[in-house]
């Protein structure tokens, strides 16, 4: 099957683009923190490692404000540049918020039925089959509960998780959905600690939440269509929300969607990926990158950090070591 990647891009220290963004003064219960248009220039080791690691990707849909990086070859038969304009109607721009910019996606034109969405702090760091995220046409996931916590670190997302959960709660029965496909809850291979979530998770019989890995997600176009279809008022609402909100959904309803409705092939899919946070302090990290300890590295910016320049410099010799050759995809 024809399986495209995609990814959302911003080059936050674009003079235009803050310029931009200050016209338009986030309302209260907005987040509009510096970390979420932080840029690490790393965007070239992920091309790097997709045209090294799964060169059987069909096509690359890389969407942006505008921002083309120097080094990036347009012309690559392989990449498609979608600009916010390309695929989102003129009188919702200019978006700020990821949120708003994913749950359109599907209007990408020539988007393939099967693809996977990346966040830009996702890394392949081996090899890649097409069986890591589709198997017979279907998207390959981790159907897991987990109650949605009340962060005070980071508010917003825990609104999100909790509309997205009273969404699904509107066309999904929770005890139904087990009972129909409890393999899909209850598959051996999953990790122990959700495995064990959905077996407690059975006294409350509403939705409590969900536990989505922060990696790689495999999406079905039509899934999309579908939600937007029976969802619209809701998502055309979150479309047009410049700035991430505490009244968003996130595209994690997409993914969620598409396990409750069975369309999904159980894999314990949180082995394949190394989850951490930057700080002044990566060991850690800079060991699980160069020693290729995972398929996938998600390096999470959410912390304040000292020296950002030494950090940054340290990140990018760790992929150096795998991925120092440059790809078809720069000049």
């Amino acid at each position: 099957m024809d399986i495209d990647f995609v990814m959302l891009w911003v080059d936050g220290g674009d003079p235009a683009w803050q310029a931009e963004k200050r016209k338009y003064s986030p309302n209260a219960g907005s987040d509009d923190s510096e970390v979420r248009y932080r840029d690490w220039d790393l965007l070239r080791y992920w091309f790097r490692a997709v045209e090294k690691y799964a060169p059987w990707v069909r096509k690359i849909h890389f969407v942006t404000w505008g921002h083309v990086p120097s080094w990036l070859d347009l012309d690559n038969p392989k990449l498609h540049f979608v600009r916010h304009e390309d695929y989102i109607a003129a009188e919702k721009l200019p978006l700020f918020n990821s949120s708003s910019l994913e749950v359109q996606l599907h209007k990408i034109e020539g988007l393939a039925e099967h693809f996977v969405y990346f966040n830009d702090d996702v890394f392949p760091l081996k090899p890649l089959r097409p069986e890591l995220f589709f198997r017979n046409g279907l998207p390959c996931d981790m159907m897991a509960f987990q109650p949605v916590v009340a962060n005070p670190a980071n508010p917003v997302m825990s609104y999100h998780f909790l509309n997205n959960a009273v969404v699904l709660s509107r066309h999904f029965d929770k005890r139904s959905c087990v009972k129909q496909h409890p393999g899909h809850f209850f598959k051996l291979g999953y990790p122990l600690m959700y495995f064990g979530y959905n077996f407690l998770e059975m006294a409350f019989p509403l939705f409590t939440g969900f536990y989505s890995v922060h990696g790689p997600a495999p999406f079905l176009k039509s899934t999309f269509e579908e939600v937007w279809e029976k969802e619209g008022d809701a998502l055309e609402a979150v479309s047009r929300s410049r700035f991430r909100s505490k009244d968003d959904v996130s595209q994690y309803l997409f993914r969620e969607w598409q396990k409750l409705s069975g369309n999904f092939v159980p894999v314990n899919v949180h082995k394949y990926l190394g989850y951490y946070e930057l700080s002044d302090e990566n060991e850690t990290i800079l060991k699980a990158i160069a020693g290729q300890k995972k398929y996938f590295v998600c390096l999470n910016d959410t912390n304040p950090i000292d020296d950002f320049e030494a950090v940054q410099n340290s990140v990018q010799r760790a992929f150096e070591v795998h991925l120092g050759e440059k790809s078809s995809f720069e000049k």
